[in-house]
């Protein structure tokens, strides 16, 4: 589980509600169900639209991701690589088809086999770079996805508030209902504004951040299978491989 997000989720939603009680308001104000369907259903409703059935299906994919800690480990990941380097200098490196039953990384053995196998370097750079590209096009997609929920959700709300302010004014004879209805009217633009600010566009957010920390595994691993692959120094690997990590993260740089 993820902590943050689950954190982050709890705080925002729940100062929104903290906030409104302070004011005096009643929570049962904030449940105006004609407003809540308008906006959920509309906002996923016009995403969709923009949105292929193939990229539906990967939904339950992408909130699993989000919700889920999921933890790269950079330093056992060049460990791994370095001592692949040193057995591959020490017995050659078609030696190393018996560690590719024990690597779990896909990416990590279709580099290897590639690497085994004999491709050139650049042949090897141009097929991972290529399915790299996939990668990232599909986490793309997933984020742009939770980014067109936030764009439009402020749409539909205003446009909820809209039709409640067309509802409160044909009763404009009853002063005390009007009044009523014309603020339950902007209960509507707060759910369309808070569900794209606090769930929809940080969680859009969260998954750009996780791609951006399994790209730079992945560029880990294709510097370091191409570097093992010319027959590179294990200890120059490692020194090129740490350099990819920020400086907090190095940690254990025993190099």
């Amino acid at each position: 589980m993820d902590i943050t997000t689950i954190l982050g989720l709890l705080i925002g939603i729940g100062a929104v509600i903290i906030s409104f009680l302070l004011e005096g308001g009643h929570l049962s104000s904030l449940v105006q169900g004609p407003a809540l369907i308008l906006i959920i259903c509309d906002t996923f409703g016009a995403t969709i639209v923009t949105t292929p059935f193939n990229q539906l299906k990967a939904l339950p994919k992408l909130l699993n991701i989000v919700f889920t800690d999921i933890r790269l480990d950079f330093h056992q990941l060049i460990d791994l690589i370095c001592d692949l380097a040193y057995k591959s200098r020490k017995n050659g490196l078609l030696s190393l088809e018996n560690e590719l039953p024990k690597i779990k990384d896909s990416f990590l053995k279709k580099a290897l086999q590639l690497a085994i196998d004999g491709f050139e370097t650049d042949k090897i750079k141009e097929i991972l770079e290529i399915e790299m590209s996939y990668i990232e096009e599909r986490h793309r997609a997933g984020a742009m996805f939770f980014q067109k929920l936030g764009g439009f959700s402020p749409t539909f709300g205003i446009i909820g508030t809209v039709l409640g302010l067309i509802h409160a004014l044909s009763s404009i004879e009853n002063s005390a209902n009007m009044a009523s209805s014309i603020a339950s009217a902007f209960i509507a633009t707060l759910w369309g504004v808070a569900l794209a600010n606090i769930i929809y566009l940080p969680i859009s957010d969260k998954l750009k951040a996780k791609h951006q920390n399994e790209a730079l595994y992945l560029d880990i691993i294709l510097e370091g299978v191409l570097s093992l692959a010319t027959g590179e120094n294990p200890r120059v690997i490692r020194i090129k491989l740490m350099s990819f990590l920020l400086p907090g993260v190095k940690g254990r740089d025993n190099i």
